[in-house]
C-alpha cells in the first residue's frame, strides 16, 4: 500500500516525519523535510507507521546535490541525502525538541538556550576509527565489513567515505590480508577495530578473537603490510554483546595509538574509548573549558587556576588533561582498566598532575568532597539513578555535561533542575556528519 506524504522534519533517526491523510504520524526512510513522496507503508503501529520512499513527487530544496551521497549499503550514512545545512538545522531541532518533550522546559526558554549546531570542517573523511564485523560466509570465505544497523547482515564495501584517508580503504585491504593469513584455518576473528590519525600518522589495527592459540607473527606481518600499521594488537574476548575483555596482546609496534588534540598528545589502547572526530573533539574541549569559566588562550587552555574539578567517566583524559593544563586541580574518575592506564600515561606525557581514581563514578562521587566544578561525559545511557543527587550533594558551582544521546541527556536535565541547578547553555556539536547523531555540551549553574 502506498500513500502520498508531505514530510515536515527529521526524526532523531534515519527517517523524516510526516502525516497521512488520517492524521497518523509516518516515519519515512530516505525522505527529506519538504519532500512530497509516494510512500510504501512497511509497518503499522497503533500510534504511527513506518514507510519507505516509493517515488519522489516533489523534491525538497534540503536534499543534497546529486552524486554527493554515500553509495555503500551498510546504512552508516543515513542522512547523506540531506544538504549539510539541513543536517545542522535538524540536529539543533532534535536537541531542542528533547528539552521540550523530555525535560518539559518551556519552548520559549529552549529557543534562547540552544545554540546553532557547531559544524564539522570535514563532512566526509572525518572519522579516525572504524569498527568492522567479521564472520565466515556461507561459502567458507572470511568476510569483513559493516553490520547494517539493527541486523546481523554484514555488508562488505571496499572503503568507507566517512573515514580518514589513511584508513578509508581498510575494509578491502584487511579483508584480503586476513583471508590470506588465515588460509583454510579459522582464526576466530569476529571484530576488527582500526584507528588512524592524520596528525600523527599512527594507524592501529585491533583484532578481536577468543583466547587460544594464534599465529601472532604471521598475522601481524600481513596486517602491517596491508595497512602500513604502526601498531597491531589482539584483544582477547568471547563474541557476544558482553565482550568481557580477558587480555590484550601487542603483536606489532608499541601497542597503542596516539593522537594530537589541541595542545595535548593523547594515547589510546584498545579497547579504550576515544572521540572519533578529532577536530570536533577540540570544540567539545573548548566548550567545557569556557563553560566552567576558563578560556582557550594562544598557548592552550587557561583560567581555571586553583579550582577543584572532578571529571567523571574520564576515559583516557580527553577533558582531564586540558582541565589540568588550564590550572585546575583535577580528580579523574574512570572504571575501565585500559582507560585508567591511558589516563596515567597521558598525564605523564603532557606533564600535568592528575589524581586518577579507578572506580565507578556513582560509587566514588560521594567520597570526593566539596567541588568547585564537575565534568560528566557518561555513556549513551546517561547518568545512573542517584548520580545527580550525589553531584548536588558535592555542591559544585558549575557542571559541564557532555552527551551523545539527547534523550537521556534531557531526562538528566530535568533531574538537575529538580536538585537546585539551572541549565544555562546548550551547544550542539556535529561530531558525526551524514548521520543523525549529535553531541551536546551543556552547562548548569547552582542556584
Amino acid at each position: 500500500m502506498t500513500e502520498r506524504i508531505a514530510l515536515e522534519r527529521m526524526s532523531y533517526g534515519p527517517a523524516a516525519v510526516g502525516r497521512r491523510a488520517d492524521g497518523k504520524t509516518v516515519f519515512v526512510e530516505g525522505a527529506a523535510p519538504g519532500d512530497v513522496v509516494e510512500a510504501e507503508i512497511v509497518e503499522e503501529k497503533p500510534s504511527f507507521a513506518r514507510a519507505r520512499v516509493a517515488s519522489i513527487l516533489e523534491a525538497s530544496p534540503m536534499r543534497a546535490d546529486a552524486g554527493r551521497g554515500c553509495l555503500a549499503l551498510c546504512g552508516g550514512c543515513p542522512w547523506a541525502h540531506l544538504s549539510y545545512e539541513a543536517q545542522l538545522e535538524a540536529k539543533r531541532a532534535n536537541v531542542a525538541d528533547a528539552l521540550v518533550r523530555t525535560a518539559h522546559l518551556d519552548a520559549a526558554r529552549v529557543e534562547g538556550l540552544v545554540a546553532s549546531c557547531a559544524p564539522s570542517k570535514r563532512t566526509w573523511g572525518y572519522r579516525n576509527k572504524l569498527e568492522l564485523g567479521a564472520c565466515t560466509g556461507e561459502n567458507g570465505r572470511f568476510m569483513l565489513g559493516f553490520y547494517r544497523e539493527g541486523t546481523h547482515d554484514l555488508e562488505t564495501p571496499d572503503s568507507c567515505p566517512l573515514a580518514h584517508k589513511n584508513i578509508a580503504r581498510a575494509p578491502k585491504a584487511l579483508r584480503g590480508a586476513l583471508r590470506f593469513a588465515q588460509g583454510a584455518q579459522d582464526l576466530g576473528i569476529f571484530r576488527v577495530g582500526v584507528r588512524g590519525s592524520v596528525r600523527t600518522n599512527d594507524v592501529e589495527v585491533a583484532l578481536w578473537t577468543p583466547p587460544g592459540p594464534f599465529p601472532r607473527t604471521h598475522v601481524a606481518g600481513m596486517v602491517k603490510s596491508a595497512l602500513k600499521a604502526t601498531s597491531v594488537v589482539r584483544v582477547l574476548a568471547d563474541p557476544g554483546k558482553a565482550r568481557a575483555i580477558k587480555g590484550v596482546e601487542a603483536l606489532e609496534g608499541r601497542g597503542w595509538w596516539e593522537e594530537q588534540v589541541g595542545g595535548a598528545r593523547l594515547v589510546a589502547t584498545a579497547p579504550s574509548f576515544f572521540q572519533v572526530n578529532t577536530a570536533q573533539a577540540e570544540k567539545l574541549i573548548a566548550c567545557v573549558i569556557e563553560g566552567l569559566g576558563g578560556r582557550m588562550g594562544e598557548d592552550g587552555p587557561e583560567g581555571l587556576d586553583d579550582l577543584l574539578i572532578a571529571d567523571l567517566y574520564a576515559g583516557g583524559g580527553t577533558f582531564s588533561v586540558p582541565l589540568a593544563q588550564a590550572g585546575a586541580e583535577v580528580l579523574a574518575v574512570e572504571a575501565a582498566g585500559s582507560s585508567v592506564r591511558d589516563l596515567r600515561r597521558n598525564a605523564d606525557m603532557n606533564r600535568v598532575d592528575l589524581e586518577v581514581i579507578g572506580g565507578d563514578a556513582a560509587r566514588e562521587l560521594p567520597e570526593l568532597g566539596g567541588l568547585d566544578a564537575l565534568v560528566v561525559d557518561p555513556p549513551r545511557a546517561g547518568l545512573a539513578d542517584g548520580v545527580v543527587e550525589s553531584i548536588a550533594a558535592a555542591a559544585p558551582e558549575r557542571v559541564a555535561y557532555v552527551s551523545c544521546n539527547p534523550a537521556t541527556w534531557a531526562r538528566d536535565v530535568a533531574r538537575f533542575e529538580s536538585q537546585g541547578y539551572r541549565l544555562t547553555s546548550v551547544q550542539p556539536v556535529d561530531m558525526f556528519p551524514q548521520t543523525y547523531h549529535v553531541e551536546v555540551v551543556s552547562v548548569f549553574e547552582r542556584l
